[in-house]
């Protein structure tokens, strides 16, 4: 074994051995030496409440001394019905039905299916095109991976996927050339008008955007205004408007549903990483009773079901974790301690030459690393900036979110932090200064 690595496949390099974690402990991973690691980015933004939470492990083990999973094609059991209830009101912007997956893409997938089923079952069949935007992810699966606007990712499949049309990211640290931030959200709407007006609005089924652009971007918020004009553009010609939540959504940016920030009501969404909080694969589409009626009137029900759809022993942790942060006020502790947690980086990084944009909302935010702050120009990706960030990190005992490609998919890094929700104050600024020690370790290491 010592020869060959690990059998199983994961994203690190042939032969590399990663260490082995055994344990957790609120804001804490513990590796096998007894290590322990600060979680900064929750995983992959996924553990909101953290690591080895009692409540939420007595929860799923209960449900295993009754049942694992009623096969969801042929029952239905508490957990899900419970579960179901809680994210609708939780929810709101008139979000009515759910379905219930595995994880974020197929989540997506199932956001995909609801569109066309949609519609099909209003006598437009020939809506089966989508738009996303550049600088996006929306998953690994085929459909997911077609949406995505991350080149570099979907390089080695590209000629597979279907054609989706990218529109500008919305990024007013990095708006289109002679566009004023001001000006961004009227100048993207109206780029976003004239695509619909080349593809053919009779040909298009849905748009689909991050309300804070996770891993292809570094928690970037949409611009003011932005989520507005497209949604009144969707409805007036309509077309979906489909929010991916799988990162930013549960309350991580201050309120339960991302979108809510913005004011603005999509026609589906979907969510995954903190619904069940990494303590069972679960994601969840939720729909308008529009959208749904529309369907189930044609067709009897959502044409998307896989075998673990609402898996009972997975709804019920997801249930769990949902009534923690109901019950301990969670999603308004990211919004109040988000803010909190951005100051003190504003503090932190604030005069660093070489962080270009401190951005995101309540627990989801991101540090921009340029190589000149004037003209933003980005470090050349061949130096590793976001590897070496991510390494120093670790060394210290942090755990974040590095990425590269923050620019256009290859060019370009960030660093996201998204701690659980649990965070105190007191580990916020411990986190930072971590992560402080980390960057201008790296920026050392690049500069040398």
């Amino acid at each position: 074994m010592d020869d060959i690595g690990h059998r199983w496949l994961n994203q690190h390099k042939v032969g590399e051995r990663l260490p082995k974690a055994v344990g957790g402990e609120g804001i804490y991973v513990v590796d096998e030496t007894g290590r322990r690691y600060l979680d900064g980015s929750s995983g992959p933004a996924l553990f909101c409440l953290g690591h080895g939470h009692r409540e939420v492990i007595e929860a799923i083990k209960a449900q295993y001394d009754k049942l694992s999973f009623g096969y969801s094609s042929n029952f239905t059991s508490d957990p899900i019905d419970q579960l179901a209830e809680t994210i609708i009101e939780q929810a709101g912007g008139g979000m009515s039905r759910v379905s219930f997956v595995s994880g974020g893409s197929e989540a997506t997938e199932t956001a995909m299916k609801i569109a066309l089923q949609y519609h099909v079952a209003r006598g437009h069949s020939g809506r089966t095109h989508f738009f996303a935007r550049r600088q996006s992810w929306h998953g690994y699966t085929f459909g997911a991976l077609a949406l995505s606007g991350h080149p570099a990712r979907r390089k080695p499949y590209a000629g597979a996927l279907m054609p989706v049309t990218h529109l500008s990211p919305a990024n007013a640290y990095r708006p289109p050339a002679g566009v004023a931030p001001h000006e961004l959200a009227d100048h993207l709407a109206a780029e976003f008008e004239r695509e619909i007006h080349r593809v053919g609005a009779e040909r298009i089924a849905a748009l689909f955007f991050e309300p804070v652009v996770g891993a292809a971007g570094g928690a970037v918020p949409a611009p003011d205004g932005y989520a507005r004009k497209m949604r009144e553009i969707c409805s007036r010609y309509g077309i979906l408007l489909i929010a991916d939540e799988v990162m930013c959504g549960v309350g991580r940016c201050g309120t339960w549903r991302a979108l809510a920030h913005d004011g603005v009501a999509p026609d589906v969404m979907y969510t995954a990483k903190g619904l069940a909080g990494g303590y069972a694969p679960l994601g969840a589409a939720l729909m308008t009773e529009e959208v749904y009626r529309t369907i189930a009137d044609s067709f009897g029900t959502i044409a998307s079901v896989h075998t673990y759809s609402g898996h009972t022993a997975a709804c019920a942790a997801g249930l769990a974790v949902q009534k923690v942060i109901i019950r301990d006020g969670l999603v308004e502790k990211c919004r109040t301690d988000g803010d909190y947690l951005m100051g003190a980086l504003r503090e932190a990084f604030g005069q660093n030459p070489h962080v270009g944009d401190i951005r995101g909302r309540g627990f989801f935010v991101a540090l921009e690393l340029v190589k000149d702050r004037e003209t933003k120009a980005p470090f050349a990706p061949a130096l590793g900036l976001q590897a070496k960030v991510k390494e120093e990190a670790f060394n210290r005992g942090l755990l974040c979110y590095p990425s590269p490609g923050t620019v256009d998919g290859y060019n370009g890094d960030h660093v996201i932090l998204a701690p659980p929700y649990i965070i105190s104050r007191g580990e916020i600024d411990q986190m930072i200064e971590m992560l402080k020690a980390s960057i201008a370790a790296a920026l050392a290491r690049v500069a040398s």
